[in-house]
């Protein structure tokens, strides 16, 4: 079995195996405890803390542990928005964000503040502009991930960070995805990590809030971690956690390389292997082991579990699945493609023959999904130069093969009027255009559901 979902937790890394069990013996008392036992917990927890921050590139009392990464968002945001309440209830985020720092902000908003989505290229990538025009003078607070979960796509974070110092707002830096392979650049003010995303244990997460940032902890506090994150550490993974983090990035520079080579392999095949494929995110500027790609006319849970039989573990950045039907907010933000979405994410130490493999088995799996998805005969009525296909009740990717299948029965110029009720359609038919070359029109309101109407160009 191939293990290519990094992104979603990587797998545990020996140092980390060898750390937790070393400190399981030696680190299960009370570091706040006097006694020989408490002090070897405290020697072990401090030398943890200074691994850690000597990572990040922050003072040792700047970084907490907490319970998980979502918890270091939600404590970091809450903290943050709080501590500078008198400069205004204002919060800037990326329409991208990670969902805990988009829940934030939910909650934010519920509460009567007001929040800012700066929306993205088709790359997946903020303008520093739009974080400097989104500014504010009742501005709190402004978030940016330092690369995205779902296409690797890297943000301009030093940039971002620069415009926001300049006007007195602090800088909240999600660093899950790139914490692993170095330190985020740039003049920030707070950042968060989860050590599950570089090879650590599960349930601990990082927070770290420089000197003279306004923070006022929110909820019940106690003695524990300046604060800020209350209950017992959890001093083994905690130990594990900062020493596997030391261990991946020692061999983050050689490895970075190797799966850059392997994901542009990915990149590049794939579209000559697989017909109507769109590759997402940024092709330079993104992390070492990200590769997203969608596949028109395919049913993304379909194909995950196609590609699981055949040995493969990936994951899909799309949500239009029979379960919530409703596309990746990443993915729509893009604009780009949301059907059959696939996001490879290679572990450090992937074998070159586990994606030779997956480039082998991908076209067989791709054909099979849609072969078996079929495309009921849709029912078209003849208007001149225009189709109407009525594409109501289907789901995604229905209504797309039926568009493909009957565009070329209207001439150059004329048009296919498409109905459809499913959301997933407002962003797949004109992804769809953009990568078939015919002309997107517009949408309108239909007695039933959306018509999308769709020039033929070629």
């Amino acid at each position: 079995m191939a293990y290519f979902d990094a992104a979603s937790s990587a797998p545990l890394h020996p140092v980390a195996r060898q750390a937790l069990l070393a400190s399981l013996d030696e680190g299960w008392a009370d570091p706040s405890r006097l006694y020989r036992e408490g002090r070897r917990a405290r020697m072990l927890l401090d030398a943890a803390r200074e691994a850690a921050a000597e990572a990040v590139g922050c003072r040792p009392d700047e970084l907490v542990f907490t319970s998980s990464g979502t918890r270091a968002v939600h404590a970091g945001v809450a903290g943050a928005l709080a501590g500078r309440r008198r400069s205004g209830r204002h919060l800037i985020v990326s329409a991208v964000e990670h969902s805990s720092v988009l829940h934030s902000a939910d909650a934010f908003e519920a509460d009567g503040g007001s929040v800012t989505r700066v929306p993205v290229a088709r790359s997946g990538a903020v303008s520093v502009e739009s974080y400097g025009n989104a500014l504010r003078d009742d501005t709190a607070l402004a978030c940016l991930q330092s690369a995205n979960h779902e296409v690797g796509t890297m943000q301009p974070v030093a940039e971002v960070a620069e415009v926001c110092r300049t006007a007195g707002v602090p800088l909240l830096v999600d660093a899950a995805q790139s914490l692993g392979w170095g330190p985020v650049e740039g003049d920030w003010s707070l950042l968060t990590a989860s050590a599950h995303k570089w090879g650590g244990p599960s349930g601990v997460g990082l927070l770290v809030v420089r000197k003279g940032v306004r923070f006022a902890v929110q909820g019940p506090v106690d003695e524990r971690e300046s604060g800020r994150a209350a209950g017992f550490e959890n001093l083994p993974a905690i130990v594990a956690a900062a020493a596997s983090l030391r261990a991946v990035r020692a061999e983050a520079d050689r490895e970075a390389v190797r799966l850059r080579e392997l994901t542009e392999r990915i990149r590049t095949r794939v579209p000559e292997l697989v017909p109507d494929v769109e590759v997402v995110g940024d092709p330079e500027r993104r992390l070492p082991g990200i590769v997203t790609f969608s596949c028109l006319y395919v049913d993304g849970e379909t194909l995950l579990h196609e590609l699981d039989r055949e040995g493969f573990s990936v994951s899909s950045g799309s949500s239009c699945t029979s379960s919530t039907l409703t596309p990746s907010h990443v993915l729509k933000a893009m604009g780009v493609l949301s059907e059959g979405n696939v996001r490879v994410s290679l572990p450090p130490g992937t074998a070159e023959a586990d994606v030779e493999r997956f480039l082998s088995v991908l076209p067989s799996a791709v054909a099979g999904v849609r072969e078996k998805l079929g495309a009921p005969t849709p029912v078209t009525e003849v208007r001149a130069t225009e189709l109407l296909v009525d594409a109501l009740g289907k789901r995604c990717p229905i209504p797309v093969i039926e568009l493909a299948k009957v565009i070329g029965d209207v001439p150059v110029g004329g048009t296919v009027r498409v109905l459809s009720d499913d959301e997933a359609a407002r962003l797949d038919i004109p992804a769809w255009c953009e990568m078939r070359g015919q002309e997107y029109v517009g949408e309108e309101p239909a007695e039933k559901g959306m018509a999308y109407l769709v020039r033929r160009l070629a």
